[in-house]
């Protein structure tokens, strides 16, 4: 199953995306993909005739995130264990959590929009993943069954906010438009568990991260077991695994992003994105 979205932000059409690669309207059944439809969404739709839907032609059109505003955004630090190499840092033993706002959410090719009060702005490929039931205490063999898929994130990020300005990750995560989604979610059943997918983002052409979820230090399983401990997971949230090496932080000299930049990422099975950085 592979769902996503199109259209303009608050009229947002939900589409799947047939098996000859064709964009399917499924608004016939259901009236969104929410946190409040997600749960029997994948059962209606192996249910339907995917080919008797109206087709979309998506040319032109903005692509919307591939499901309406999350409640909760959950994202790992470091858990790539030749991006913590990178950043001279030891593996940690337990995942980082942090958060970030609902806020950020937005359209994979939704500008990154940029703060005169930002100096450090950096880039992040993450694999996003999108929970599909409500999971508190569940052990690590439930947890593929509570995730309804698969996502791009680049999880943007100002340093100064996040380093520089009392050490809480937060503030340097959750600034609008720090998190675009999409362009569509790959259902669990079609990718298991995400443990060897390639991944990359270039930043003017210039590409900047390459590496693969297999350097990933807990995999998605273990992630979503672990936060369940702390919190219950509910359908719609989403989780920013972890990123490669190199990020603008990580370079030497640094490097980060200024207004004008285009950064373009992917992830092997879960499409592309690109941004242009523009001027709040």
């Amino acid at each position: 199953m592979k769902i996503m979205r199109v259209g303009n932000q608050g009229s947002e059409t939900p589409c799947a995306i047939d098996g000859h690669g064709v964009v399917r309207d499924i608004s016939s059944l259901v009236e969104d993909i929410s946190p409040d439809t997600i749960p029997g969404l994948k059962a209606k739709l192996d249910a339907a005739d995917l080919g008797a839907l109206p087709e979309i032609n998506i040319d032109g059109k903005r692509i919307a995130p591939p499901m309406a505003q999350p409640r909760n955004i959950y994202c790992i630090g470091l858990n790539y264990s030749d991006h913590a190499a990178e950043a001279g840092m030891e593996p940690p033993s337990e995942p980082i959590l942090f958060n970030k706002s609902s806020g950020t959410f937005c359209g994979p090719n939704d500008p990154i929009l940029f703060s005169p009060k930002m100096t450090k702005l950096d880039w992040e490929v993450e694999l996003g993943v999108v929970i599909g039931k409500s999971a508190l205490n569940i052990t690590k063999d439930q947890a593929l069954d509570h995730i309804l898929g698969y996502t791009l994130v680049n999880d943007v990020s100002e340093r100064s906010w996040q380093l520089e300005r009392g050490g809480q990750w937060a503030k340097g995560k959750g600034f609008p438009n720090f998190c675009p989604t999409g362009p569509w979610i790959v259902s669990g059943d079609e990718l298991d568990d995400a443990r060897s997918m390639p991944m990359w983002l270039d930043v003017n052409g210039g590409r900047m991260q390459s590496g693969n979820t297999g350097t990933m230090i807990f995999d998605v399983a273990t992630i979503v077991s672990y936060l369940s401990e702390f919190m219950r997971l509910e359908p719609g949230d989403l989780i920013c695994t972890g990123t490669p090496p190199g990020v603008g932080m990580g370079k030497t000299p640094p490097v980060y992003l200024k207004i004008g930049d285009r950064v373009a990422l992917g992830i092997e099975g879960l499409g592309e994105q690109a941004q242009t950085v523009v001027a709040l």
